[in-house]
């Protein structure tokens, strides 16, 4: 009976064995199944590596030519250099500038430009929303939208020429978002707007129409993100864990999310490769296209980036100091010494003024910066009273706009712009080419500064200005009209902010009417006409003795 024993559980243990290897062999054929918990992040990497091991001759072309320019120029990898960049006037003179979130994130219309990562999420409410649209995750994934990206609508000289009636000086379209869907026509990949979707070039076709408009074009580039943002699909069954689609999805590593993370931790894997072929990107960009902008996301400050952030400001920088370009960086948070280029604030606004030019970078939609549909937007009014407040402090404003899939512009964001061109127009001389004056205004309307307040202003009144100037001209820009007809501007009292400055004329732009105007010690006392000239703000110009 012992005998018996031992053998049935010698079997027993043996049918259990080769059950647990058939089942492991099985897992390990399911190219749809969650691999977190099965694979590595360096196997993960090389998963990725080995499926853009094609592009690798051009690839290390590319970082060769970085390393020859990083040389060439008066300046090198190194933030002792890179601090003494001085920024262009063109940009500090510019004010407005229009970005754009477009792409394969725009087909769905859902939820926001996060989508595509988010669809991939359980617990997100764009994991359900897109097994409504389209199916599971593992039978539909993102892949499967881009043959929905047509763009069969799109004329890039229309949205030219939209951006230059918005009053915008620049403009900077998403060249690659988080997603990893290049529109540029990259030689490093097969997943681009060339190959697939469009089949157009869509930065090359769009730089042209927008230069041929005589505004300045930048690109903004995301991929840094790229290194986690699929990582969601590693957890549940999905073409995310398919190597034949590693090339599109990226390493998707996970990404540690703790809110109580110092943001200088290094968040997740990145390896070598993926910041060598980051920096060969950017580079071919540069080289594409000749942007006067170059826009980065938050991830470049991780410090497994930050060398190649360096390198490729260096090999910038000298490449458009080469090639005659009037080229800025624009840094969000600690990616580069902040005297390297441009510091960018996510809908983010300042109290004062700021010594070092600044932007501001928000979206036209309270909601997404992609296109969404049934979306919420913010007011002309709003946008050019936050336009006044940026300048006024020393900054740009980066306003962003998702167009549909189809490549046309929602009505509601096109008569927005409009509107804010029509202000410009009448206004823009107090706009453009101005530096702040001795204080940024007055009035009880505060804004609250930070990041994430973009949309936080409460509604300003008659009693607000906002200054800047121009040679000898000081524009005071009321934020409303007074219903009694009287702008008192306390600041440019002859014992206040404006002491021992001569005024010697006072105007209300975009008016003939004449306006009579007094200065005592206390305030700069100016009657106005009945009707104001427009609408959402109003300027008095008022001309300085030399």
């Amino acid at each position: 009976m012992k005998a018996l024993r031992a053998s049935t559980s010698s079997t027993l243990v043996l049918l259990f064995l080769l059950n647990a290897i058939m089942l492991a062999q099985t897992a390990a054929v399911d190219p749809l199944a969650p691999t977190h918990d099965t694979k590595s992040a360096a196997e993960i990497d090389r998963e990725w590596q080995l499926s853009v091991s094609k592009y690798d001759g051009a690839r290390a072309a590319l970082l060769r030519e970085v390393d020859r320019q990083d040389n060439d120029g008066p300046y090198r990898a190194d933030w002792e250099t890179l601090r003494k960049f001085e920024m262009p006037q063109w940009y500090k003179d510019a004010k407005f500038g229009i970005f754009i979130h477009w792409g394969v994130l725009a087909v769905s219309g859902a939820v926001n430009e996060w989508y595509p990562r988010n669809m991939y999420q359980e617990s997100d409410p764009a994991f359900q929303a897109h097994r409504k649209l389209y199916g599971p995750q593992d039978k539909f994934g993102y892949k499967d939208l881009v043959p929905l990206f047509k763009a069969e609508k799109w004329d890039p000289a229309d949205w030219a020429r939209l951006f230059k009636a918005a009053g915008a000086r620049y403009v900077i379209p998403v060249a690659e978002h988080h997603d990893g869907f290049a529109l540029y026509d990259s030689g490093l990949s097969d997943w681009t707007a060339v190959k697939m979707g469009p089949k157009r070039d869509v930065i090359g076709d769009l730089a042209r129409a927008v230069r041929a408009e005589g505004l300045h074009f930048g690109t903004s580039f995301h991929r840094a993100e790229h290194d986690f943002f699929f990582d969601g699909g590693r957890k549940v069954r999905s073409d995310v864990n398919d190597p034949k689609y590693a090339s599109l999805y990226g390493p998707a590593h996970a990404w540690l999310s703790d809110s109580n993370q110092v943001l200088m931790n290094d968040w997740t894997y990145v390896s070598p490769e993926y910041a060598n072929d980051w920096l060969a990107r950017a580079t071919e960009i540069v080289q594409k296209y000749q942007p006067e902008v170059m826009y980065f996301d938050w991830w470049i400050g991780q410090p497994n980036f930050r060398p190649n952030v360096t390198k490729f400001t260096a090999f910038y920088y000298n490449y458009a100091a080469k090639h005659r370009i009037a080229g800025v960086i624009n840094i969000k948070d600690y990616a580069l010494d902040w005297h390297a280029g441009a510091r960018d604030f996510e809908r983010g606004l300042k109290a004062s003024i700021e010594a070092d030019h600044w932007q501001t970078d928000t979206s036209i939609s309270n909601l997404s910066w992609g296109y969404l549909e049934h979306d919420q937007f913010k007011t002309p009014e709003f946008l050019v009273h936050q336009l006044i407040d940026i300048v006024s402090k020393n900054g740009n404003l980066l306003l962003n706009i998702g167009p549909r899939a189809d490549g046309t512009i929602p009505d509601e964001v096109r008569s927005t712009l409009l509107e804010i061109g029509g202000w410009l127009k009448q206004n823009g001389e107090a706009i453009y080419d101005t530096v702040p004056w001795t204080i940024y205004g007055e009035g009880p309307t505060k804004i609250q500064a930070g990041f994430g307040h973009d949309q936080d202003t409460k509604p300003y009144t008659a009693e607000d200005f906002r200054f800047t100037s121009k040679r000898n001209a000081l524009y005071a820009i009321e934020m409303a009209w007074p219903s009694n007809g009287r702008a008192i501007i306390h600041a440019l009292g002859a014992a206040q902010q404006a002491k021992g400055l001569q005024i010697t004329n006072v105007e209300l732009i975009d008016s003939d009417a004449k306006v009579e105007w007094h200065q005592s010690d206390d305030a700069l006392e100016v009657t106005l006409s009945a009707s104001p000239p427009g609408k959402y703000a109003y300027v008095l110009k008022v001309t300085l003795a030399s």
